[in-house]
C-alpha cells in the first residue's frame, strides 16, 4: 500500500515539474517543486518501511535538494549585467 503511494507521489512530482516548466517557464522553480515532492515520497517510504536504506535515501534527497537550491540561488557570472555610467544631459543620443 505504501509502496504504491510512494510511486504515485513520485509520478506526480515529475508531472508537477513538467507542468511548472510549461506553464511558467521557470526551470529553477520546477526543480524545487520536484525535489520537494521527492522528499515527501521518501518520507512516505520511511513510514512504510523504517530502515537504514530508506533513511539514507531520504537524507540523500534532502542533501541534493539543499545543494541544488544553493546552486540555483547564485547568479552565474556570465549573466551579471555591466552597469553603464549615467548619461550627461547632452549624451542621450549615445545610450
Amino acid at each position: 500500500m505504501i509502496g504504491a503511494l510512494v510511486m504515485v507521489v513520485t509520478a506526480l512530482a515529475l508531472v508537477a515539474g513538467v507542468v511548472t516548466v510549461l506553464s511558467t517557464g521557470a526551470g529553477r522553480t520546477a526543480v524545487r517543486v520536484v525535489l520537494d515532492l521527492l522528499i515527501a515520497a521518501g518520507l512516505l517510504r520511511l513510514v512504510g518501511d523504517p530502515g537504514w536504506s530508506g533513511l539514507a535515501s531520504s537524507a540523500a534527497i534532502v542533501a541534493l535538494r539543499q545543494l541544488l537550491a544553493a546552486a540555483l540561488a547564485t547568479v552565474p557570472p556570465w549573466s551579471r549585467r555591466q552597469s553603464r555610467p549615467p548619461c550627461a544631459a547632452d549624451d542621450h543620443h549615445l545610450a
